[in-house]
């Protein structure tokens, strides 16, 4: 195959692809908020949702984060993104459940970390709610998914969640706009590389 017909090629493939994308532009009419969950055992589900941090302020949007099961204050993301007017951050875990060793204590957390979220939830001025680790809090059943599930479903028309976590339960996936599985491929700490500030937190 000659470059000219390659390039023929080419292009014809590029103007069907771009008709498709084009067609299915035009077909999505609806705006409002939509609920994210960022979940599997891949790295990069709460550093995808504190991406969206960013995006929704560059869009002049509040946003409220939530941190269950996590208890540092130290991370990289809250020293840049916690502090900027327009952002409600609070930490409301005492750290990994292997940790804590007890579940009494885990549910408590939990509870109040939940009572945050429907703040937030429950005000439509803010544009972006994120919800950091709670697939855990669910997974454990540190929280009934119900009504974690019937809480996101009553939030304000136009406000935006992401959750993150492994293990995401069926329910929340059912009631999800947009779903991402991150699957590990290569991780560093498989091979004795130790969790590092800037990469981890």
């Amino acid at each position: 195959m000659t470059t000219s017909e390659r390039d023929t090629r080419h292009n014809e493939r590029m103007q069907r692809k771009k008709a498709v994308v084009d067609e299915k532009i035009a077909a999505a009419k609806v705006e409002r908020g939509v609920l994210l969950v960022n979940t599997g055992n891949g790295k990069g589900k709460s550093s995808a949702a504190f991406g969206l941090v960013v995006r929704a302020l560059g869009h002049g949007m509040k946003v409220g984060v939530v941190q269950f099961i996590k208890s540092r204050g130290d991370t990289g993301e809250e020293k840049v993104l916690g502090h900027l007017p327009g952002v409600s951050w609070h930490v409301m875990g005492e750290g990994f459940t292997w940790e804590t060793q007890d579940r009494a204590r885990d549910v408590a957390t939990a509870e109040a970390a939940w009572d945050q979220a429907r703040a937030f939830l429950s005000d439509p001025s803010i544009g972006l709610v994120v919800l950091d680790e709670l697939n855990i809090a669910l997974k454990y059943r540190y929280l009934e998914v119900n009504t974690v599930v019937a809480d996101l479903l009553a939030r304000p028309t136009a406000q935006h969640v992401v959750v993150t976590g492994r293990a995401a339960p069926p329910e929340l996936v059912a009631a999800a706009d947009t779903v991402t599985d991150m699957t590990p491929v290569k991780h560093a700490f498989a091979a004795g590389v130790k969790a590092m500030p800037g990469m981890e937190w």
